[in-house]
């Protein structure tokens, strides 16, 4: 997108939305950097200069806008449409791969030499994955500074940083202001310590009701709720538990964290968003699907549904096993009763979340007579728990079709779960499940013929048929597509 000048110039000119995380405007009179959609006067097109990374730009030597905040903006969609190298790279440096474990970390995760990756990853994003890296403290350190009291040396440890020099010399280089001018300019008071208020932005439109209604409908207790109309849940990060409680609004996630650990912000932020497939790129996936006259009214009805995730693979493949031939509410008591017996116990400031989801190591003792379920459901459980605990990769940096063909080889693994976990669990935004109960049912309601006729018609929704999948389940009167009351 960034070597298409014109088009570039084009967006940049229109203050294009849909662009922005897209590529990054450079303005070579004034040395800043902005997303497409900066609201002050566009530059002449002799001033203007493209990359496609807010990192790129900040190694070029501009400093971010202060008016639009590109480091702010929403992800490029790239990243969750694609599954080879360099998208795989960047969801695991989002997930703050690098700064736990370095980018010889980054290159064992993804079965590469770390030569490779950094080669790929600055060929396509313009810098490698310590600028990349980096580019992701400088947000993390500006969030903390304008949402929080800490003192700068706690915040620049919590940012990532290994110093409060390199803390204070980034942040002045990238946002042309210190950490103190930083704070003196933010609006609202700070959090309590280990809360922190977050907006995390998305391209519009979003379609609220089938993301938090399924997120809700099959919520685990004690795991999981909704209230005050927020989505509430805990999560298990690299340095401790967290709470977090997601509300839709006009433009944005209002996202609010309670951290044990103040460096898990960028793992946590990451995590939120793609449970809610906030990097998505509405527009492109409502018009092709719209090309197919069937479809069309049920995307004309709901115009930016996305693909409601998860926070973690594991966990997901775990209660899709559960899910196995049963009812949500079955599936949700099978889950609650793991929870209870083998899930870690955490505090919530607000009450109401008891536990963490148990964890593949926890779940590798737990006794299979005490599971009040088939016999060959608890093999098919039994069997993915070893696969997790042996290095079964759910993760946002695994390889889908590998990991589809790992999962077919358990036993119990059909067609419906292996795609469940490639949805929800991989990202794939081709999953698809034509055996799916639901999918049936609509195929029926619309005249799409049965299974072999819906998966040939499913051709022409690729790649974006588990969008096609919301879609179809809307049809159905099921509490999962509509959003609970506030």
């Amino acid at each position: 997108m960034h070597e298409d000048f014109e088009r570039c110039v084009r967006a940049v000119q229109g203050k294009d939305a849909r662009f922005d995380g897209w590529f990054y405007t450079a303005v070579l009179t004034t040395k800043i950097y902005c997303r497409p959609s900066c609201p002050v006067v566009p530059p002449k097109p002799r001033n203007m200069s493209f990359y496609p990374s807010a990192a790129a730009a900040q190694q070029a030597g501009f400093r971010a806008c202060k008016r639009c905040r590109p480091d702010a903006s929403p992800g490029s969609p790239l990243w969750n449409e694609r599954a080879d190298l360099v998208a795989r790279a960047m969801r695991l440096i989002a997930d703050g791969v690098v700064d736990t474990e370095g980018v010889r970390g980054l290159a064992a995760r993804l079965g590469y030499s770390v030569r490779q990756v950094e080669r790929q990853v600055f060929a396509e994003l313009g810098a490698g994955p310590l600028a990349l890296a980096r580019a992701q403290r400088a947000q993390t350190a500006r969030i903390l500074i304008e949402t929080t009291a800490l003192p700068m040396t706690e915040l620049a440890l919590a940012a990532g940083f290994g110093s409060i020099r390199a803390f204070n010399d980034t942040v002045r280089e990238v946002f042309a202001l210190s950490p103190t001018e930083l704070r003196q300019r933010a609006k609202g008071k700070p959090a309590a310590a280990g809360a922190l208020v977050l907006r995390l932005p998305y391209r519009k439109p979003l379609c609220p009701d089938n993301l938090f209604g399924h997120l809700v409908a099959t919520g685990v207790p004690g795991v999981e709720e909704w209230r005050d109309g927020a989505y509430r849940r805990t999560l298990r990060l690299p340095h401790g538990a967290g709470i977090v409680a997601l509300r839709p609004e006009d433009g944005h996630i209002a996202c609010r964290l309670t951290l044990a650990d103040l460096r898990d912000l960028p793992a946590a932020t990451s995590r939120c968003r793609r449970l809610l497939d906030l990097d998505a790129d509405p527009l492109a996936v409502d018009e092709q699907l719209a090309t197919d006259p069937l479809l069309a009214p049920l995307v004309a009805a709901a115009p930016g549904r996305r693909v409601p995730r998860t926070v973690d693979g594991a966990e997901f493949a775990v209660r899709a096993v559960l899910g196995q031939q049963v009812s949500t509410a079955a599936a949700r008591t099978h889950a609650a009763r793991l929870v209870v017996a083998h899930g870690e116990p955490v505090e919530d400031p607000e009450g109401g979340l008891t536990h963490l989801f148990p964890s593949p190591e926890a779940l590798a003792s737990l006794d299979p007579e005490t599971l009040a379920m088939p016999r060959s459901r608890r093999r098919t459980l039994l069997a993915l728990v070893e696969a997790l605990t042996g290095g079964l990769d759910l993760g946002a940096g695994s390889d889908w079709e590998t990991t589809r063909a790992a999962l077919s080889a358990l036993p119990g693994f059909g067609p419906w779960t292996v795609e469940s976990i490639a949805m929800r669990a991989l990202g794939d935004p081709d999953a698809f499940l034509p055996t799916d109960l639901g999918i049936k049912y609509a195929a029926e309601t619309l005249g799409l013929g049965g299974q072999a006729a819906v998966v040939a018609r499913s051709a022409a929704w690729r790649p974006w048929r588990a969008y096609a999948t919301q879609h179809l389940w809307a049809t159905g009167d099921h509490a999962i597509n509509r959003m609970p009351a506030a």
